[in-house]
Order: structure tokens, then sequence, then C-alpha cells
């Protein structure tokens, strides 16, 4: 166990429910720490944007970072619960693996799942990551963020099977053509073999990009056609998410 980040922990604990700001000596009577050690862990918490030091008594307060990081996870957690109604109705419609995922940097990051009833499905897991630039879901957000975007993805564009898009010009023009579509596709597999998908983005109150859901299956079993039938069933889904997030299109 790592004793200087359990101090550290501890430190933000108690500044957190304090009223006012804190001086290096009282932090350090309260929590049994010497001086020196509360300076160290201030100073640490300060270069990486957690604390503030507050002038003219060098005292110290958190700063709205905590928050944010809290936020995220209420705002996911919010987003499983409204979601899943619309991904029941869309795995039943389907019958296939149903998954909601949000965007970080390159990766997704799949936050929920139902899976189909299928013996021969695809496999994601709850929590698991997938390089962005490879999958439906992806693809689906990165329509809703601006095309210099893209270019954090440049230094990790790598091939993972027979048909990954591996050029910052592909992966555009796989964009360009799910903003047309307003849905994305893939249609074989580009993280993992034999898998085809649909997503649609999901949007939050101001039409900020929250996540995408989308649906996947084995390719034998899912051709371009299925794949086009089953897109107007993702995206209603992705709009009622969007609707129960309190999303409103502009008519």
């Amino acid at each position: 166990m790592d004793k200087a980040f359990i101090k550290g922990l501890r430190l933000l604990e108690t500044l957190a429910v304090s009223e006012q700001p804190r001086g290096v000596s009282d932090l350090a009577a309260e929590l049994a720490m010497t001086k020196s050690n509360i300076h160290r862990l201030l100073q640490t918490l300060q270069a990486q944007g957690y604390v503030r030091q507050v002038p003219p008594h060098s005292t110290y307060e958190l700063t709205t970072k905590i928050w944010e990081l809290g936020s995220h996870v209420i705002r996911r957690m919010d987003l499983i619960t409204l979601a899943r109604p619309a991904m029941q109705r869309l795995a039943e419609q389907t019958g296939e693996t149903v998954h909601l995922s949000v965007l970080e940097d390159i990766d997704v990051i799949y936050l929920d799942k139902i899976e189909s009833a299928h013996y021969i499905r695809a496999h994601t897991s709850v929590g698991a990551r997938a390089p962005a630039f490879t999958v439906a879901t992806g693809k689906a957000m990165l329509a809703h963020m601006p095309d210099d975007y893209l270019e954090r993805f440049r230094p990790h564009l790598r091939r993972y099977t027979d048909t990954t898009r591996i050029t910052i010009e592909d992966l555009h023009e796989d964009i360009l053509q799910a903003r047309a579509q307003g849905y994305s596709m893939v249609l074989q597999g580009e993280w993992r073999d034999g898998i085809a998908a649909c997503a649609c983005a999901v949007l939050g109150r101001s039409g900020e990009l929250v996540g995408a859901i989308g649906m996947s299956g084995p390719d034998s079993r899912i051709k371009r056609k299925q794949l086009k039938l089953i897109a107007p069933q993702v995206m209603e889904a992705a709009q009622a998410i969007s609707a129960a997030l309190g999303y409103l299109p502009r008519s």
C-alpha cells in the first residue's frame, strides 16, 4: 500500500470538508503529519491542478477539478440509467448485442451492454476500451468532433485487421459519411475480425456529444443490407436517449 498516496488522499478529503482555506500548520496538526510533508503534498496537488494557494496568508483550498471528475462519474451513471430502456428495445428489435460507449481521448469506453442471445455474437466487456477509429460507436462520436480532432490519432494508427483504416484521409472519409448518414457503419471488423456494427451518437441538452449507442454482431450474419435496415432503429434509440437527456433537435 502506497503510504504517500494515502496521505495525499487524506489531505484532499480534509480540504474538501473544510469551510475555509487551510494553512500548512493546522493541516499538519489535524492529520498528524509534519509540516514539510504537508507542504510537499500541497505542492504536488497544486502542480496537478487540484489545489490552489489563497493569498495573502499562504493558505490552500481545493479547485473545482475534483468536482469536474465527480461530475463525469455522475453523468455516466445518469447516462446508463436513462439509456437502458432504448438499449433493451434495440436489443429486442435486432436480436444482436447492443452497447453504450463514451469517447475518452482516442478510445471508446464501453459503459453498458446487452448481450445477444445468439451463440455466435460480438464480444465486448463493460469497462473495456477500444481504439475509437476502429469501431462504429467511435466513428459515430468522432463525426461530432471538429476535423482537427482526428490529428491526435495520427501516431496511433495501426492495422488491427485487414480492413482497419490506417490513414487520417481514410478515417476522415468514414467520418464524412457518418455525418451525411447520421450514423456510422463498420461492415467488417476493424478492431476485431468478423464484426459488423452500426452506431449513432447520443447528444446532451445543449447538443453536446455525450456518447453513442451501437449494435454489433458477426459479419457472417449481418451484411450491408441488414445494417442499412437496422440503422433507422439505431438512430431511433439514440434519439430516444438524447431526448431523455433533455436534447431538443432544432426544427
